[in-house]
């Protein structure tokens, strides 16, 4: 089954999520390359601010406030897509909420309520989605997942739950989608720690604003994956070079994973700064002064190399070609100098015993 995508700028898409960090970067990025926009998210001054910065440009955007966890809302911003633009192509799901703590300090309805947002929410998305996508015959339902989805952090754990079957939903309905062959592209999109307000709108029990392990990277890295898979379909895709690594290790030794994150990751989780538990958070209801794209974490920001391969395969299959025939010379290299020593040495001892065969007059 062939999976094709449109064009960015002959797309109608649907951005949850898009009052701040990723999604919000990820509606401007789309805008910008031509692509008309329905926004989406609780806060309503976030989603007039976004689209009054896209119309600036030039750019086609509607809004519409919706709760994730309300099923109903979220089809209402499908709805919205086909009343404005007469279809929908992409659906882009971000929100996510954050609750640092551990377990036995977080109550069940807050567990509940993390479950609520960033798994349910994923799943409300593509069941508004998927009905306006078959019609069309084609499509990219894109879910920005988490590499927590693949290794869970401590005091992280209603958060890595979610996460984690978020994932196993994602492979569940792209089977169906296979077996039923409907070309729609399902993207599961997993990053590092990446800087956006989500630490600043977090509830934390740890009595100090919570982080991420660093190294962080900009959302507009994650936008720009976000915009490949939407026009290049693609089962997954990680950003982020440290969380290829992570992966990496992950499957190669949990253990050792374990073991790391037990010397490192509670203090990299703890910043300096106090808050308290009764601080502002969104777990409950948006934060209008967070509503922008970057985090309070550019200081720790660094840039992704295998990123940019992964949105350049040609390029990609080139390196690794590349190193692969170097790595045969090498070993071909390797084993003619190996084989020209032995040669010497063979040479030098047959002089030896000629020596000894013919002793000085």
């Amino acid at each position: 089954m062939t999976q094709e995508l449109k064009p960015i700028d002959q797309q109608v898409v649907a951005v949850v999520g898009a009052s701040s960090g990723i999604g919000r970067q990820a509606a401007l990025q789309f805008a910008k390359r031509g692509a008309r926009v329905v926004v989406s998210a609780r806060s309503e001054p976030g989603l007039a601010s976004l689209v009054d910065e896209i119309k600036r440009f030039g750019g086609v955007a509607t809004a519409i406030v919706a709760d994730v966890t309300v099923f109903d809302q979220v089809k209402a911003i499908a709805d919205k897509a086909v009343e404005e633009y007469g279809r929908l192509d992409t659906w882009v799901h971000t929100p996510a909420v954050g609750l640092f703590a551990t377990v036995d300090n977080i109550k069940p309805e807050e567990f509940q309520r993390v479950i609520d947002i960033n798994l349910l929410g994923q799943v409300y998305g593509a069941m508004a989605a998927l009905p306006y996508l078959k019609r069309e015959g084609r499509g990219a339902l894109i879910h920005i997942s988490s590499m927590l989805g693949r290794r869970s952090l401590p005091l992280q754990s209603p958060y890595c739950t979610a996460k984690h079957a978020l994932e196993g939903f994602l492979e569940s309905l792209r089977v169906e989608l296979q077996h039923e062959k409907i070309p729609i592209s399902v993207t599961n999109v997993m990053p590092a720690s990446i800087n956006t307000p989500f630490y600043n709108n977090a509830l934390t029990k740890l009595g100090v604003k919570p982080s991420a392990p660093p190294p962080y990277y900009e959302p507009s890295l994650v936008a720009d994956a976000i915009l490949y898979v939407a026009s290049h379909p693609t089962r997954d895709f990680i950003v982020g070079d440290a969380a290829r690594a992570i992966d990496l290790l992950q499957r190669i030794s949990p253990s050792l994973v374990d073991y790391l994150l037990l010397l490192v990751s509670f203090q990299l989780q703890r910043t300096n700064e106090p808050k308290s538990e009764d601080a502002p958070n969104n777990l409950y209801e948006p934060i209008p002064a967070h509503d922008k794209v970057k985090g309070d974490f550019s200081n720790l920001v660094i840039p992704s190399f295998f990123d940019w391969l992964d949105m350049n395969p040609l390029f990609k299959w080139s390196a690794i070609a590349s190193s692969v025939w170097l790595a045969l010379i090498a070993s071909q290299s390797l084993y003619f100098w190996s084989d020209v020593e032995s040669a010497i040495a063979r040479s030098v001892e047959l002089m030896l015993l000629a020596a000894q065969g013919f002793p000085n007059k």
